[in-house]
């Protein structure tokens, strides 16, 4: 199906004829085999400051990539120019790379009945037509509803984005296809301030469509309570207690654990994962899945970066290690198979309990609720984490008062075996769907 966005962008047929053309230049200059990317994109992007336009930017972009294998020689070359000579001499620098290169001998294309051969329409595409007047005007009633409070002195601004782009791939296995997408985003931060100091927070919504984000006003009123209810806090004693990441920084829990079974950390022996196949890393009732065909979802794909077919498969089961996150090239390096996660992984969806937070907070009774995650403390060879944190403390199975100016931190394999539950409050916005994640016990590093 050949996609037309309308007489602002170029028709799907015009990038895959370029993606033809770029291969046959190749392989006319000696490669063996070949592959080729190009895209097209354009957005707008508001910002608007204490009631003011601080930033209106229109953007279109442009680009096309090309691989070459001379053999197993591999080069690369890059253009934003679509005209015939730049692809021309694109191809002949990538080339010339290759000629150059050492032998890999897992360098190469994807094998051939790994590649899509029927491409899953995952309604990935609902451009907003939105002009600069109305965007600026969203921004204004987003940051004007988080201003509402006094106490609310100051702000970062409110930003409305959207964004529409078109990309096709191709290789000289035969392969060649393309998809239409969107991303549309609303955010707000702003600053409080009482007699103990300054307070900043701020919330977000995006989806693929707009009409799928939450309300303008609605984002400044949870930017602004988020903000509010950290003022007044305080610093804790260094300790040992029961943790709960909030699911919007869950996330990055399960970012640490797909970076740890991705295929690049594996062969090079520097993760912490490292012959855990097949083994227990979570507790028995954890299931994490990864489900690549979700209609509209962020992380939806029906093909990777590499034309690989995406399957939904388990990660985890029953806390057991099911498999890896591999490109073609790792897998090569590892002895195995392609997964269809060059390029990433797709819409990693984490089981939850019957608990919503309040739920949670109740069940862990006494220590920290993380609503806030700072600085990169993660050392993927090790497992060792440990990162500045903000939130609440908990006592009784209620949130007491705002915390700051800690440290949590652990082992990523004994935080992983000490997941106790997760809630059902499941955050949507990004390619991980988890909802907030309850620890048995971490480091707490305060006074």
């Amino acid at each position: 199906m050949s996609i037309n966005l309308g007489p602002d962008y170029p028709e799907q047929k015009d990038l895959e004829k370029l993606v033809s053309t770029t291969l046959e230049l190749a392989q006319k200059n000696g490669a063996t085999t070949a592959e080729a990317g190009t895209g097209f994109s354009a957005g707008l992007n508001v910002t608007a400051r204490l009631g003011e336009v601080e930033t209106l930017e229109y953007n279109r972009d442009r680009s096309m990539g090309v691989t070459v294998y001379l053999g197993h020689r591999k080069g690369s070359a890059s253009t934003s120019d679509w005209s015939n000579t730049a692809i021309e001499d694109t191809v002949k620098a990538a080339c010339a790379i290759a000629r150059h290169g050492g032998e890999d001998p897992c360098a190469g294309l994807a094998d051939k009945d790994r590649l899509a051969t029927g491409i899953i329409d995952l309604d990935l595409c609902h451009p907003w037509n939105l002009p600069a007047e109305k965007a600026i005007d969203l921004a204004r009633e987003c940051e004007n509803e988080a201003r509402r409070d006094k106490r609310i002195s100051n702000s970062e601004g409110a930003t409305v984005s959207t964004r529409t782009g078109l990309n096709v791939y191709g290789n000289t296995h035969g392969f060649l296809a393309g998809y239409a997408a969107t991303r549309h985003s609303i955010s707000c931060s702003v600053i409080a301030n009482d007699r103990a100091g300054m307070q900043r927070d701020y919330w977000y919504t995006q989806a693929r469509d707009a009409n799928d984000m939450e309300d303008v006003r609605a984002v400044g009123r949870k930017a602004a309570e988020r903000t509010l209810q950290r003022l007044d806090a305080r610093k804790l004693k260094t300790a040992q207690v029961p943790v709960i990441f909030q699911a919007d920084v869950a996330t990055g829990l399960f970012q640490h654990l797909i970076s740890a079974l991705s295929g690049g950390n594996l062969y090079r022996k520097s993760s912490f994962l490292l012959d855990q196949l097949g083994k227990k890393i979570f507790p028995d009732f954890m299931e994490i899945i990864e489900r690549p065909h979700i209609m509209k979802a962020l992380g939806s794909a029906s093909y990777d970066n590499e034309g690989v077919t995406t399957r939904e498969r388990a990660l985890i089961d029953s806390g057991v290690l099911q498999g890896y996150v591999l490109s073609s090239y790792s897998a090569r390096k590892l002895g195995m198979e392609t997964t269809g996660n060059a390029g990433g992984i797709h819409n990693l969806q984490v089981g939850s309990s019957d608990f919503d937070l309040h739920g949670l907070i109740r069940e862990m009774d006494r220590g920290l609720l993380v609503t806030e995650l700072m600085g990169q403390g993660i050392n993927i060879v090790t497992g060792d984490y440990s990162r500045g944190a903000a939130g609440f403390w908990v006592e009784n199975g209620e949130i007491q008062y705002p915390v700051e100016e800690i440290t949590i931190a652990g082992n990523l394999s004994e935080i992983f075996r000490q997941v106790v539950h997760i809630a059902n409050d499941v955050d949507m916005r990004g390619y991980i769907h988890t909802g907030s994640v309850l620890i048995e016990q971490m480091t707490l590093a305060g006074d």
